[in-house]
């Protein structure tokens, strides 16, 4: 059964960081696109981040224009899990953030592209 956990949300001060986590089940990250997506109160679901590996080595990762130079997304094979790590946050970056895989490779920040997701994280950024 595949399953995508997501974890790390929570309420932050602008300016600081959180790391979410999107651990996953039933099948392996390699082959699959992830993908990082968020969705703000009345808004439409975004892209955020992507990541693209294959035999355990990343070869694409790529972001939205807002969140260039302050998100990074990794991956850990060992534990079967996807990061990402939010630094210099925003009030604007206040969402839930979901994860999701594709079995198509290319996917990148269309949802339809995705076939698994996660249940979604909030984060809130409040002073």
């Amino acid at each position: 059964q595949v399953q995508l956990v997501e974890s790390g949300g929570g309420l932050v001060q602008p300016g600081g960081s959180l790391r979410l986590s999107c651990a996953a089940s039933g099948f392996t990250l390699d082959y699959h696109a992830i993908g990082w997506f968020r969705q703000a109160p009345g808004k439409e679901r975004e892209g955020v981040s992507c990541i693209r590996s294959r035999y355990g080595r990343v070869y694409y990762t790529d972001y939205t224009d807002s969140v260039k130079g302050r998100f990074t997304i990794s991956r850990d094979d060992a534990k079967n899990t996807v990061y990402l790590q939010m630094n210099s946050l925003k009030p604007e970056d206040t969402a839930v953030y979901y994860c999701a895989a594709a079995r198509s490779f290319s996917a990148k920040f269309s949802s339809w592209e995705y076939d698994y997701w996660g249940q979604g994280t909030q984060v809130t950024v409040s002073s």
